[in-house]
Order: structure tokens, then sequence, then C-alpha cells
């Protein structure tokens, strides 16, 4: 690919003994917009003089950024672990998904560990569960009651996010943040990512409410009166 000369040099100035350099993100994708960064992996048990299992970190090089998660071993075991945990794996999918720059080999040996665990999907637990439909009953009623716009808008953006999380959890979906979560509800069912997103993207409150009704009822309805956390 074009950047690779330019990842190669920016790994050899910052992280010279790195095994493994995967890119992932847009520019991975051939998707780059204006606004795009340089999204990479790095692996490997001597990346760090000081002790430290783990980095997360912004450069700008060579006038590009690039956003860098950066793992021994034992650290990307942790933080991959709790990507996994909290339904949002995505060090995890970058390894997965994205192109090797660097450590085709060594690559491998992480997807055999880890490919079988996102396969499974996430699990979400009655007590989850319980706890996110009761959440969507409450902001549900705030919203229906809305009347000032901007609180409206905040409400139906909070409903989005947290109804569309429901929906791919409750059929072993992993969940992402911001863009990624469309993505996702899109990737699944894309006529239910349409059903729910229409009337919210076309500020038809009511119907919005509606769909947003139906999604709780397939996880088992409201929940407010008797719940207890």
């Amino acid at each position: 690919m074009e950047f690779f000369p330019l990842i190669e040099r920016f790994v050899s100035a910052h992280f010279p003994r790195a095994d493994v350099v995967v890119l992932a993100g847009s520019t991975s994708r051939s998707q780059r917009t204006p606004t795009s960064d340089i999204d990479l992996l790095i692996l490997g048990d001597h990346l760090f003089d000081d002790g430290h299992e783990s980095l997360a970190a912004t450069y700008l090089f060579e006038g590009e950024v690039f956003e860098v998660f950066a793992y021994t071993s034992a650290g990307y075991e942790i933080w991959a672990t709790r990507g996994l945990e909290q339904h949002r794996p995505v060090i995890v999918q970058m390894l997965l998904d994205g192109v090797t720059v660097r450590g085709d080999e060594e690559r491998a040996g992480y997807r055999r560990a880890w490919e079988p665990r996102y396969a499974e999907g996430p699990v979400l637990t009655p007590v989850e569960r319980d706890h996110r439909r009761y959440v969507i009953t409450d902001i549900l009623d705030d919203f229906v009651d809305a009347t000032d716009p901007l609180e409206l808008h905040v409400l139906a953006s909070a409903l989005f996010e947290r109804t569309a999380e429901l929906v791919l959890l409750t059929n072993h979906r992993w969940i992402g943040a911001g863009k990624y979560l469309p993505r996702r509800l899109r990737e699944f069912d894309p006529e239910r990512a349409e059903r729910l997103s229409a009337p919210l993207l076309s500020n038809d409150h009511a119907a919005f409410a509606g769909r947003v009704r139906e999604e709780l009822e397939r996880a088992g309805g409201r929940l407010q009166a008797g719940y207890s956390r």
C-alpha cells in the first residue's frame, strides 16, 4: 500500500523493536477522508524500556497523524480481554481485520489465539440486560415528555445509542462507539437499522419512540417498578 513506506519509517523511529505492525481503520480500507489518521496496532515484547506493557498515543510524523495502540503480549492480553468484557473489542478487531505491515507469522499466532474468542460474540448477562432495559425505559419516558428542542435532541441521541446497543448485544453482536455503532447495526440487520434510524433522521419523534418501544419489547419489554440495582 502507498502508506507502507511512511509507516515503516514511523515505526523505525518510534518502535524499532516491534514484532507486529498492523494498519487498521479507514486507511487500511482505502476509505480515507480529509481528516483521517493512520491507526496502528503494534505488538512486541521488547517495545518499552520502562517496564510498561501498553501505550495508546497520538503522534504527528511527516505531516500525518498516527493513532498508536502498542502492547507487549501480556499487555495485549489484558486490554483485549477488557475490550471483550466491555463488548467493544477494538484492538481485537484491529488484529483480525487490519492489514499486516510487519510480522505476518507473528500476527498469525495472535490471530489463532483471539479469533475463536471474537467469533463467540458477546454474552449479555440477565443482570446487564435488565439494567439496559431499565435505562432505556427511563430515557424513553423523558423523551416522550420533553418539549425543549435541545433536550429532545440529546435524549434522542441517547435513545438511539442505548437501543442500538441492546439490539446488537441481545443478538450476540459486538457494539462500537461513535460512527462504528450505526455501522455495526447496519451490518447486523440493514432493515432494522433503517427502521430505527429513519424517524430519528426525519425528526419524527412519535415514530422514533414507537421504534424504540418495538426493540425494547423484543428484549423483554419495559422495566421500571420493582427493578433494583
